[in-house]
C-alpha cells in the first residue's frame, strides 16, 4: 500500500477517533437517535452542497435509489445510532475501542463474500493481535460487573458488525462518484432514522453552543468530508485494509476522552493501544516484507 494513502487512513483514524468524543457532548443534551439523526442530515447536507457547488452529474434509477437506502441504513444510520446507545452507559474510548474490532469482522465477511478479498496468513495475525489488544483495552469495562456496562458493549459491537458489511456492499456502487455516492446513501441514512428519532424522543431542543459545535464538527468534518475521502480511497486499497483506520480510531478515542473528558486512562488501555499498533503494522504488512531477508541471487559457476 502506498505511502499517501497511509497518510490517509491515519488522519481518517484520528478524526473518526474524535467523533467519539463529541457523541459524548452530544449525548449531554440530546438522545442517542437523534445524535444519529444530526450526524446523517448534516453530513448529508454538507455532501449535496459540495455536489452541486462542483455541478457533479446525477444518474440514479428508481431500484438504485431503493438500493442506496439500504446501503446507507447499513452505513450510517444504524453504526451511528448503535454507538450513541451504547455511550450512555460506556465511555467514549471505550467506544472507540470496540470501533477497532471492524478489521477483524471486515477480515472475516470479506473472506466469505463473492469475489471478496480472501484473508492471508500476514493479516490473519495482525487481526488476532488487533483483537487481543481490544481484549486487553475491554477488560476493566467487563471486569467491572455492571449488566448496563456489558449490554451497552455488546449493543456497540453491532455498529462494527455493519461497516464490516457495508464496505463490501460499497462494490456495487463502483461506477458512482464518490461524493455523489455518499450524499444519495447519507440522504437515505435520514429519510430512515428521522421518524425513528422523532417519534421516541421528540423533537430535539438544543440550548447549549458546545451542542451545535459538535454536531456541526461531527456532521459536516467527520460525516461529509470523511466519507468522501473514505470512498475516494476504498477501491484504491480494498475492504479490508480500509478499516484499518478503527485501530487508530481508538487511540484517539483514549486519548482524546482522557484529556478533555476526564476519562480515567488505565495501564490496560496503553498495553492494549501497543498491541493495537502492532496489529496495524501486520495488516498493513511494508514493514514485515521490508524487514525479510532480500533472496541471493544465484550465479552461474564456469563449469571447471
Amino acid at each position: 500500500m502506498a505511502l499517501k494513502y497511509w497518510a490517509v487512513i491515519f488522519v481518517l483514524g484520528i478524526g473518526w477517533g474524535m467523533s467519539f468524543m463529541f457523541n459524548a457532548i452530544l449525548l449531554r443534551e440530546l438522545g442517542p437517535l437523534s445524535v444519529a439523526m444530526g450526524r446523517v442530515g448534516l453530513g448529508a447536507l454538507g455532501c449535496w452542497i459540495y455536489v452541486l457547488a462542483t455541478r457533479r452529474p446525477i444518474k440514479i434509477t428508481l431500484r438504485r435509489a431503493v438500493a442506496l437506502l439500504g446501503f446507507g441504513v447499513l452505513s450510517y444510520a444504524a453504526p451511528f445510532a448503535f454507538y450513541a446507545l451504547g455511550q450512555q452507559h460506556i465511555a467514549s474510548g471505550v467506544a472507540g475501542i470496540i470501533n477497532a474490532i471492524t478489521p477483524a469482522f471486515a477480515v472475516i465477511v470479506s473472506h466469505f463474500w463473492p469475489g471478496g478479498e480472501r484473508a492471508t496468513v500476514l493479516k490473519s495475525f495482525g487481526v488476532l493481535c488487533g483483537i487481543g489488544g481490544i481484549v486487553v483495552l475491554s477488560l476493566p469495562v467487563l471486569q467491572s460487573g455492571q449488566t448496563s456496562a456489558l449490554w451497552a458493549v455488546l449493543l456497540t459491537l453491532c455498529a462494527p458488525l455493519c461497516y464490516a458489511f457495508s464496505v463490501n456492499l460499497a462494490r456495487a456502487f463502483r461506477d458512482m462518484e464518490a461524493v455523489v455516492l455518499v450524499a444519495l446513501a447519507l440522504t437515505g441514512a435520514t429519510i430512515a432514522i428521522v421518524p425513528l428519532a422523532l417519534w421516541s424522543e421528540g423533537v430535539p431542543a438544543i440550548t447549549r453552543m458546545e451542542t451545535w459545535a459538535a454536531l456541526a464538527v461531527i456532521g459536516f468534518i467527520l460525516t461529509s468530508a470523511a466519507f468522501i475521502v473514505f470512498y475516494w480511497v476504498l477501491p484504491k486499497i480494498g475492504p479490508t485494509n480500509i478499516t484499518m483506520v478503527t485501530f487508530i480510531a481508538p487511540i484517539s478515542a483514549l486519548i482524546l476522552g482522557s484529556w478533555i473528558l476526564g476519562e480515567t486512562l488505565l495501564s490496560a488501555h496503553l498495553i492494549g493501544m501497543g498491541a493495537i499498533l502492532l496489529g496495524l503494522l501486520l495488516i498493513d504488512g511494508r514493514i514485515v516484507h521490508a524487514l525479510r531477508p532480500a533472496p541471493v541471487e544465484k550465479q552461474n559457476q564456469p563449469n571447471g
